[in-house]
Order: C-alpha cells, then structure tokens, then sequence
C-alpha cells in the first residue's frame, strides 16, 4: 500500500495538550507495508517524528518533517498453558486493550487502566502505575527500522528497560517505529493492591475480594479524580518522572521533611513523588498566563485555554528550578519536547 503525504497539517487534534502548531508534512500509516513504502520514498532520511495518540509530547514550534501518525489496528489473542500472549498494534488505544483483557479475565494490565497514549509507545516509556511496570508483562514487539528498511523483533530482555526507560527512549531513540507489542498475561489472575490509594478505594466501595475488574475500575476512578480530560482540558498526564534518589540522600531529605512521600526501590534506591515536591514549592492549582498546574494534581500541567508549548515549557522550568531549590532534587520532564 502507497503514502498519502499532506502538507500544512494543524497538530492541535494530535497532541493531547491541544498545541495548535503546524506540521509541514503528514503521513498516516494504516498498514506496516506503508513504512516500508515511506522508506523506499526516502522520506526517513529527513526529519520524521512519529506519533500516537500523542498524550506524551509538547510542540513548542512549528514541526519542518515528516509527521508519521500510526494508526494500525487489531487485537488477537493466544493461549498457551496458563499464559495469554495478546498481540496487539501500534494504533490500539492503550486503555482500550486493557479493558479487552479485563473483560477476557486476562490479568495483568488492570493497574495500568486509563493510562493515555497508544499502544505502540507503551514499550517506549516503559509505561507504568500503581505497582505494576510494562516491562512486569512485555513479550516481544515488532519494530521498522528506519535506518535500514527492515522490521525487527525486540524480546523483553533486548529492550533494557528501567524506569521509565528503554532501548527506543534512550540509545536507539527515534531510530524504530514500534508497529505491534505482544504481552504476556495469566489466564489466573493475580490481584495487585499494593497501592494505597488501590486498597483505601476498594475498602470505601466494600469489596475484600477484588476481581481483576474491580481494580481496573478503582484505577480508572482514581485517576478521573486526579487527572483532567484532555478532551477538555488539554494535558499529558504526569509531566515529570518521579525522581529516585539515594537512601542516603532520602535519610536527609526525610529529617527535614517528615512527611515526604516515597517508596523504596528494590536496588535500594528511594523514588519520590514528584506531585508532592511541587506541591510544596506552592505550585498546586497555579495558573502563569494560559499554563498551569492541575489543582488536583501537581504532577500534570495544564494548557487553561490557548497556551503556547513554549509557555507551558516555561512553567516546567521554572517549577524544575523550584524543586532544585528547596529539595536540591533535579526534576526531569516525561513529556517529550519539541
């Protein structure tokens, strides 16, 4: 199947935050066969940035390149023994395939309900909430590499994942297009409340024995009470990482801050929450200009109404230079910029 490329194209449907900047180019891919055509087109050999649902990336400019929207769909299921390996595309909306395994009682997705974003960057970022990583159910994906015109296959063990982290983010970073992922699931569910917020929310509806459902359905509610709808309130979700320091540097912090919010790490590291650092630099609920931060929230930033990227980056800063100040903590941004 050949490229359609359209130029001139507004972003402001295509980035969650709602950013009215202008692509010079546009490609939508439907089908893999199209990256192969994009290739041979010599159209990777120029700026290109692909995109998903684009819940994680802030434009700051007017983008010169290629724009290569994934848009593949399809969700197929497989079992062996007691293990589920759902294969899914690039394309599928992230939350949709978590409810497709909660409704087939496929467990191992539910903490991760309502996350924004695709499927295809969920390797990428190494998506993750409420005690559970991707990297906890990550088969193998299918990736074109865009260098060398060829599809590959990445096994758990090939993609380096940590925190937040992978292969595709950090030294191959733009060099694959992640066109389906396979998961590895359990036909047996195994509840995971080892959030707070999971086991307090279950305890107020009365449930002492969760099904795979009911976390999904806490999660998802706990996150609509944190987190705006992007549909009406333009955002990416939790705009920095969660920064994870040395027990050494917590057992300071911890002195003079009591009431610090952490979880220890199992190398020993310490992660803190990130929401509650800025929150104490004052920023909950403050609004500069058409940027702020979400009142119920601090780790979100919000485009109020027609904020530019770069105001909304300018906010970061000047929240990241806050934190540093007060909690010698350097903040980093999960949000891609560009």
């Amino acid at each position: 199947m050949g490229i359609n490329i359209q130029s001139d194209i507004s972003l402001k449907k295509y980035n969650t935050f709602g950013i009215n900047e202008v692509a010079a180019h546009f490609i939508e891919i439907t089908e893999p066969t199209q990256l192969l055509s994009a290739y041979e087109a010599g159209i990777f050999e120029k700026d290109f940035l692909t995109l998903g649902s684009g819940s994680n990336i802030l434009f700051t400019q007017p983008y010169a390149g290629y724009i290569i929207k994934i848009n593949i769909k399809g969700i197929t299921a497989k079992q062996h023994q007691n293990d589920i390996f759902i294969t899914a595309a690039g394309g599928e909306i992230w939350n949709e395939l978590v409810w497709f395994c909660v409704n087939n009682n496929y467990s191992g997705l539910e903490n991760m309900a309502l996350i924004p974003g695709t499927v295809g960057a969920s390797p990428v970022q190494n998506i993750g909430a409420y005690g559970t990583e991707l990297m906890d159910i990550f088969y193998s994906c299918i990736a074109f590499d865009t260098l060398e015109g060829v599809f590959r296959i990445f096994y758990n063990e090939d993609c380096k994942f940590s925190y937040r982290d992978s292969i595709f983010k950090s030294e191959q970073k733009g060099r694959y297009i992640i066109t389906e992922v396979t998961y590895k699931l359990n036909s047996s569910p195994s509840i995971n409340t080892s959030y707070g917020a999971i086991s307090a929310e279950l305890k107020k509806r009365n449930i002492s024995d969760p099904t795979i459902k009911d976390i999904a359905e806490v999660v998802s509610f706990i996150r609509v009470e944190k987190l705006p709808d992007p549909s009406t309130v333009g955002n990416a979700g939790s705009f920095f990482k969660n920064p994870i320091i040395s027990s050494n540097k917590y057992q300071g912090l911890k002195e003079l801050n009591p009431d610090i919010v952490s979880y220890n790490m199992p190398d020993g590291g310490v992660k803190l929450a990130a929401g509650w650092l800025i929150e104490q630099c004052g920023w909950k609920g403050k609004v500069i200009g058409q940027a702020g931060v979400w009142k119920n929230q601090a780790l979100v930033l919000i485009n109020v109404q027609s904020a530019s990227g770069t105001e909304i980056f300018e906010l970061s800063s000047k929240i990241i230079n806050d934190v540093d100040q007060k909690f010698n903590v350097k903040l980093e941004r999960e949000v891609n910029i560009f």
